[in-house]
């Protein structure tokens, strides 16, 4: 009794001791929100996702594909929200590359809710995905975007019934003005609070649609309960039913008996075709909530979208506007973003380059050292740099392009010629900047919506000629065919235009046999883009390619210097190892040198225009040096040092717009 007294005594001193001692705080981390937001295209998601996330968006891509993904986490009143931009969809049925990626992402990934992006002035269409959505049983919260611009045109929405017949919570946005955006944040934290309370209103598809879904999720719960865990019942049963091959696949039911029985009755009553009965049975759905929820003007007034599209769209002049456009977005992106790129191009061939050699100099770095920096790793990084000014000007116009509505009118333009080679009308864009630069052209493939396209039209953009080869063919156009030098340099270009039309038409037949994927294309109304949000996206592009071709461009010149000076020690480049590759494939690649550069005098140097490359060739077999062609501003000079005339007065036509010299470099 004694000994059980003292322990209990002991243990009260304890709890005393514990009780007077300060209790130690450990910080409580917050609970992440995952939030997937789904919606049409030009629906005004990504404004949306921009106007709340700003700059703290992160752009990926989806694992596996080319597919944009962007992501924005922050912390709104004490909770932290995680938004995942799901690829723009008109359906979750597997079509398109986008529609699967966002279908397996809310099935499989399983988010807290899912925020609805819809388009007001288009609540009919928008609500055939709504009503896909509400089948996964995740609570929905949608935002019903561009509001402000229905009502403009006199359409009333009745949201509180939307709510009500859907079982979800409705937010009036606008993106470009940044209006219900706290609203939906406020709405995405009180559903994430009470998500069985939130949870979505199950539709009713019909009596006999009804019977076959329970009858399916009924037959599945006893074969296969292993499924109940990785997908919802109902869905399930519902994809199941429509013969969705990629659901039959990943669970292994195709053909199973205990589909056939269920579809008996359905079959019977309503034919064979089950997917089109479900998708008119969702349609019906959503045109049915449209009529009650929504009020048109009577008088209905022609929208200056309209009047403008009777003169864009016009079968005589749509195409001729759309090269105007062209022109002028080509014309403003290398004229605005040349004098940028050279000042970048001279500020790291001059100072920083100095500055570098000056700074190693001072802590006695070895001569390889040097060169290794100033050639390898600063030489790539400005070989990067040089194109960061077009390649941000390219997309800021292409981006000004899709925010205003016309890009999906140029597709329009373009997509019959397109269909001949196996494309659609907006691979046409980054196959014609491919006259511009390559690189900047299979850059914009990344607009293009699935991957068949974007890897067809990479493969035929190389066909197009760019500036970078223009030099070349002045030199060999004046070495083999000097009389008839326009007519050639003409027949060069269109040459490579059928090419491409040929390569596309074997490319379609072979490589990417089979028939092309179900194109939609929306010609949206025009609107004029927020320059906050052209910003927000012509970054995001741009710093994709800074960090994926950055790095693989300065990888390769620094690559490039170590072939150059291996092995260590090698005096002359032509020794080094890729000097000794270049001395095996020259006898296949030299022209007659000095054909090349007299014949290149004769032709109207006067009218290209600087800087052009330079052009080298080597000399005979001797090896003992290079023909460098360098074609500048100032005076045209043989190697003799002749003059043919300042002022231009030598060259064919006397005319004198540009002066011009021709100077030789050998090469050690």
């Amino acid at each position: 009794m004694s000994a059980q007294l003292k322990n209990k005594q002991t243990a009260n001193g304890a709890d005393a001791v514990q009780s007077d001692a300060k209790p130690t705080l450990h910080p409580v981390a917050k609970r992440t929100i995952t939030v997937a937001v789904a919606g049409n295209p030009n629906s005004g998601k990504s404004t949306l996702i921009n106007a709340i996330a700003g700059t703290r968006l992160q752009v990926g891509n989806w694992a596996g594909v080319t597919v944009e993904k962007k992501e924005a986490s922050f912390d709104y009143q004490g909770s932290k929200i995680r938004l995942v931009d799901l690829p723009g969809t008109y359906s979750l049925s597997p079509y398109t590359q986008e529609e699967i990626i966002a279908r397996d992402y809310l099935v499989h990934e399983r988010p807290d809710l899912i925020v609805n992006v819809v388009d007001a002035t288009n609540l009919e269409r928008n609500l055939y995905l709504t009503v896909q959505l509400l089948e996964l049983g995740i609570p929905v919260v949608m935002a019903l975007n561009i509001y402000d611009e229905a009502e403009a045109k006199g359409y009333r929405i009745n949201v509180a019934g939307i709510e009500r017949m859907l079982g979800i919570t409705v937010v009036p946005t606008s993106a470009t003005k940044k209006t219900g955006l706290d609203e939906l944040l406020g709405s995405v934290l009180s559903t994430a609070n009470d998500l069985v309370g939130h949870a979505p209103a199950k539709l009713n598809y019909g009596t006999d649609m009804e019977c076959a879904v329970e009858s399916v999720a009924g037959a599945l719960e006893k074969s296969y309960p292993q499924l109940a865990d990785k997908y919802p019942a109902r869905w399930l049963a519902l994809k199941l039913m429509e013969g969705d091959s990629h659901v039959h696949e990943e669970t292994g039911i195709g053909g199973s008996a205990l589909l056939d029985e269920a579809l008996h009755h359905l079959r019977s009553a309503h034919g064979e075709d089950i997917e089109a009965l479900m998708a008119d049975t969702r349609y019906s759905l959503a045109t049915g909530l449209t009529r009650e929820v929504l009020e048109k003007p009577e008088l209905r007034k022609m929208e200056i979208t309209e009047k403008i599209d009777r003169v864009v769209l016009n079968r005589f002049l749509g195409i001729p506007i759309f090269l105007a456009a062209m022109w002028v977005m080509f014309k403003l992106t290398f004229d605005l973003s040349k004098p940028y790129g050279d000042w970048i191009g001279d500020m790291i061939s001059g100072p920083f380059k100095h500055w570098a050699e000056t700074l190693i100099g001072f802590v006695h770095a070895p001569a390889w050292t040097v060169s290794l920096v100033t050639d390898g790793i600063i030489a790539g990084v400005g070989n990067v740099l040089v194109f960061v000014p077009v390649i941000f000007a390219m997309m800021f116009f292409i981006t000004f392009l899709e925010g205003s509505g016309y890009m999906a009118r140029a597709a329009f333009v373009m997509d019959r010629a397109m269909h001949s080679i196996g494309l659609h009308g907006k691979s046409f864009i980054p196959m014609l900047l491919g006259f511009g630069c390559n690189v900047p052209a299979i850059y914009a493939t990344r607009t293009l919506e699935n991957q068949r396209d974007k890897a067809l039209t990479a493969l035929l953009i190389p066909l197009m000629s760019c500036g970078a080869r223009l030099p070349v063919y002045v030199v060999f156009i004046g070495a083999f065919f000097p009389t008839h030098a326009g007519t050639v340099l003409w027949s060069l270009y269109v040459m490579g235009i059928a090419l491409a039309i040929m390569m596309g038409m074997v490319f379609k037949r072979t490589l990417f046999k089979g028939e092309a994927p179900m194109f939609i294309m929306e010609l949206p109304p025009y609107r004029m883009p927020s320059f906050r949000s052209l910003c927000i996206h012509t970054w995001e592009k741009g710093k994709h390619f800074l960090v994926k071709a950055g790095t693989y461009i300065l990888a390769v010149s620094v690559l490039v210097w170590f072939l150059l000076n291996l092995p260590w020690g090698v005096e002359h480049k032509k020794d080094s190892y890729l000097g000794k590759v270049g001395q095996v494939t020259a006898p296949i690649m030299a022209p007659r040198a000095e054909g090349a550069v007299h014949a290149a005098c004769r032709i109207r140097l006067h009218r290209l225009r600087p800087p052009l490359h330079a052009v080298r060739h080597r000399r005979g077999g001797d090896g003992a040096g290079v023909r460098h062609l360098e074609v500048v501003r100032d005076r045209v000079c043989l190697s003799d040092g002749s003059r043919l005339g300042d002022g231009g007065a030598g060259l064919p036509g006397g005319e004198t717009p540009r002066t011009w010299r021709l100077t030789w470099e050998p090469m050690t």
